[in-house]
């Protein structure tokens, strides 16, 4: 497992009835790698996972690992229990994953002696490499660099971090705490170029659903380049980037990939597609996006 590079946090395609469109989502998931995504994350919060079944979730795994051939198929593993979250870690090593994007459970938001029970469980159900995912604005539990330091020590199948506390400071702190035992990635769109700085080594996309090779020449330009050779771009991005870190972000994100023609915006109740206000203004930013696209472009979506 190499964790590097952008790796989207696909949406989940539904049809007409809301039923998982393997389809359409084998056809999305080749398209995001043609454009230079390195690896497929399947099941995290932008898939809408809570909403699907455990069947569900097992037949959207293999289905996304034979579509990514020989790029790395990652299942977020998230759960309202340790042993269901267990469970999906041993479906998603049977279905081909290499790799799993751990999660804090739902709703609970434990302290630290529970949490890193939960997550060591999962660390320990199966072989495959771990990212854990930090996300205490829309989790409630914070990882802090020194608990990340614990878990490392005593999980070497720990080998990234997906940190999306919005502070890039975050980034430092582990990395002094880590060295380079860990590879982090910037888990929040608009944080991107700033957690490169930091010293970052992926991104956890959103976006690159609608947009791969353009977030895949941002993240590039900033390893490479540094800031101010990627801040033209990051600049035509950074309203649509912004998408990624508001309570529908999931609505919006898929609204996006219907603008540009790179997906459908059905969503699982209890969401609900944006409307109104909320739609026109996805529409003008789409808009004005598609109006100044920059010189590195996505090829046209596949029929």
């Amino acid at each position: 497992m190499k964790w590097n590079g952008v790796m989207p946090a696909i949406t989940t395609w539904f049809d007409r009835d809301l039923r998982v469109d393997e389809a359409s989502m084998t056809r999305h998931v080749e398209w995001l790698l043609a454009n230079g995504c390195t690896g497929i994350i399947a099941l995290g919060s932008l898939g809408e996972a809570a909403t699907l079944s455990l069947a569900e979730k097992e037949a959207l795994l293999r289905n996304v690992v034979k579509a990514a051939k020989q790029a790395p198929a990652v299942a977020a593993i998230s759960a309202l229990s340790t042993e269901e979250a267990v469970m999906l870690a041993k479906k998603a090593e049977q279905a081909g994953c290499a790799g799993l994007m751990v999660l804090p459970p739902y709703v609970y938001r434990g302290d630290w002696r529970e949490m890193k029970a939960h997550v060591s469980a999962i660390f320990a159900a199966t072989p495959l490499s771990c990212m854990l995912y930090n996300n205490p604005v829309s989790y409630g539990t914070d990882f802090l660099p020194e608990q990340i330091a614990e878990l490392a020590n005593e999980h070497k199948n720990l080998e990234a971090v997906k940190e999306s506390s919005t502070d890039v400071r975050r980034v430092t702190a582990i990395r002094a705490l880590t060295g380079d035992r860990l590879r982090i990635f910037v888990g929040v769109d608009d944080a991107i170029v700033e957690g490169v700085a930091a010293g970052a080594v992926g991104w956890v996309a959103g976006l690159v659903n609608a947009f791969p090779a353009e977030s895949v020449a941002l993240f590039n330009t900033a390893i490479e380049n540094g800031c101010e050779e990627a801040f033209e771009l990051y600049r035509w991005f950074l309203p649509l980037l912004r998408m990624d870190t508001v309570p529908k972000f999931i609505q919006l994100i898929k609204q996006v990939q219907q603008e540009t023609g790179t997906g459908n915006a059905r969503v699982r109740p209890p969401r609900l597609e944006v409307v109104g206000a909320e739609l026109e203004e996805v529409r003008a930013e789409v808009k004005r996006a598609l109006a100044h696209r920059p010189r590195v472009q996505s090829t046209p979506f596949p029929r």
